[in-house]
C-alpha cells in the first residue's frame, strides 16, 4: 500500500472487530520470537521488551509467557481494551509507533505482531532507534497462508486477495518491505526467517476471521457480505475444511535488525 490515506483508513478499521479479533486471529510461534532477541544474546526472561502497535495482545501474551518485561503500546482504544481485559498484569499504553512514549535506550528489543507495515516507517523507525538500546533488536513478524497447499491456494482466489496475504505475496512484500525502510539509519542490515505455523479454526470461524482483515472491513458492506458467503460456499465445498476443526497452514515471516551504536 502506497497511499497513506487508505492506509490510514485500513489501519484504523480494526477497533471495529476488536473482540472477534482477540478471539480468532492466530499467534506467533515461540521459535520465531526467540529467534527475533537472539542478537541481544541474553535468554528471553531478562528482556526488558516493547511490543510496538500490539493489538490485543497476541504477540504480548506470549513474551509474557516467556518472561520477558513486556510493555505494549496499541494507538486503537478498543484494541487496547482488549490487551488490557486479557492481560490486565501487562504494562499498556495509548500511544503510536511515531510517538512512543518510553525513555531513551529503555527496550532491550521492540518487537511488532503484524503491525509494523500500518507505521509512518520516517517517523516510526527513529522513536524506535530511540527507545531501543544499543545492540537492541527490532523484530517483525507476520503471519501468512501457506499457499503451497492447494486448497489454500484456492481460497486465497476465493477471497479475492482479502484474505490475509499467501506466503508467495509475503515474501515479496517483506523483501520490498526491508529495502524501502530498513537499508540506511542506526541499524545493521536485516536478516529474514520463516517458521511454520498453524490455526485451529472451522469453516466459520475462518470466515469470520477473514472478515477482521482490513480490506474487507472497508468494504462497502454489500460487497464484503457477498465475499464472506462466496468464501464460507468454498469452506463448506471442500473436504479438508467441512466437517468440524481443522488446521489452517500458515507461515510466520520474521525480519530482525541490531541497532547499532
Amino acid at each position: 500500500m502506497t497511499d497513506a490515506d487508505e492506509r490510514a483508513r485500513r489501519g484504523s478499521s480494526f477497533g471495529a472487530v476488536a473482540s472477534t479479533y482477540a478471539e480468532l486471529r492466530p499467534g506467533y510461534p515461540e521459535a520465531a520470537v526467540r529467534w527475533c532477541v537472539a542478537p541481544t544474546g541474553k535468554d528471553i526472561g531478562s528482556l526488558r521488551v516493547l511490543d510496538l502497535g500490539a493489538g490485543t495482545g497476541k504477540l504480548t501474551a506470549l513474551l509474557a509467557g516467556l518472561g520477558a518485561d513486556v510493555t505494549a503500546v496499541e494507538p486503537d482504544p478498543a484494541m487496547l481494551g482488549e490487551l488490557r481485559r486479557g492481560l490486565p498484569s501487562v504494562r499498556a499504553l495509548a500511544a503510536s509507533a511515531e510517538q512512543i512514549p518510553l525513555p531513551d535506550a529503555s527496550a532491550d528489543a521492540v518487537l511488532c505482531g503484524q503491525s509494523m507495515h500500518w507505521f509512518d516507517m520516517p517517523r516510526a523507525l527513529p522513536e524506535i532507534a530511540r527507545v531501543l538500546a544499543p545492540g537492541g533488536t527490532l523484530g517483525a513478524l507476520w503471519n501468512s497462508d501457506d499457499d503451497r497447499v492447494p486448497w489454500v491456494a484456492r481460497l486465497q482466489e476465493v477471497a479475492e486477495g482479502a484474505a490475509s496475504p499467501s506466503l508467495y505475496r509475503r515474501r515479496n512484500e517483506v523483501a520490498a518491505f526491508a529495502a524501502e525502510h530498513m537499508d540506511a539509519g542506526p541499524f545493521a542490515p536485516p536478516d529474514a526467517a520463516e517458521f511454520p505455523n498453524s490455526h485451529l479454526l472451522t469453516a466459520e470461524t475462518l470466515t469470520e476471521l477473514i472478515g477482521t482483515h482490513s480490506q474487507l472491513l472497508v468494504m462497502a458492506a454489500s460487497e464484503r457480505d457477498r465475499l464472506l458467503a462466496d468464501i464460507g460456499a468454498y469452506l463448506a465445498s471442500r473436504p479438508e475444511t467441512a466437517a468440524g476443526q481443522f488446521e489452517l497452514p500458515l507461515v510466520t515471516s520474521a525480519m530482525r535488525a541490531v541497532r547499532q551504536g
